[in-house]
């Protein structure tokens, strides 16, 4: 994790909002390390959608998955902090169909992901993150 991603992460957790962003717009996703075996945590933003909170494995464009991606195809247990409430999810990776009608929610909600897709060769991965039963 990067300190400016640190520093969203301490902010946020304090409940303060992080510098230049929209606190009921982020989302901590904590993923458990794929080598290891340690939870990792990452700011992202919070989409919303009518079923759960979906994230973008868009890495702000990059032309490979994210490690937090990588790490829940691994294990998909994650653990979410929006604000407000925390959760535990199972993270699902869409595919076909139900991936594009995600996607179009997305894009109205966040329409810069469409310059995130086009500056790269791989489909952005969208990700449902199902809220786990309490224990």
């Amino acid at each position: 994790m990067t300190e400016t991603d640190d520093a969203v992460v301490a902010d946020f957790r304090a409940g303060r909002t992080p510098p230049g962003m929209h606190r009921e717009r982020l989302l901590l996703l904590t993923t458990t390390g794929r080598r290891t075996g340690e939870p990792h945590t990452t700011p992202m933003m919070r989409l919303a959608l009518p079923d759960a909170d979906h994230v973008v494995g868009s890495a702000n464009a990059a032309p490979e998955d994210p490690e937090w991606l990588r790490n829940l195809l691994v294990d998909p247990r994650v653990h979410v902090e929006v604000d407000g409430a925390a959760y535990d999810a199972t993270a699902v990776v869409l595919g076909g169909a139900e991936r594009d009608r995600a996607w179009d929610s997305i894009l109205q909600l966040a329409p810069f992901f469409a310059d995130h897709q086009a500056k790269v060769d791989r489909t952005l991965p969208v990700v449902r993150l199902e809220r786990r039963p309490a224990a």
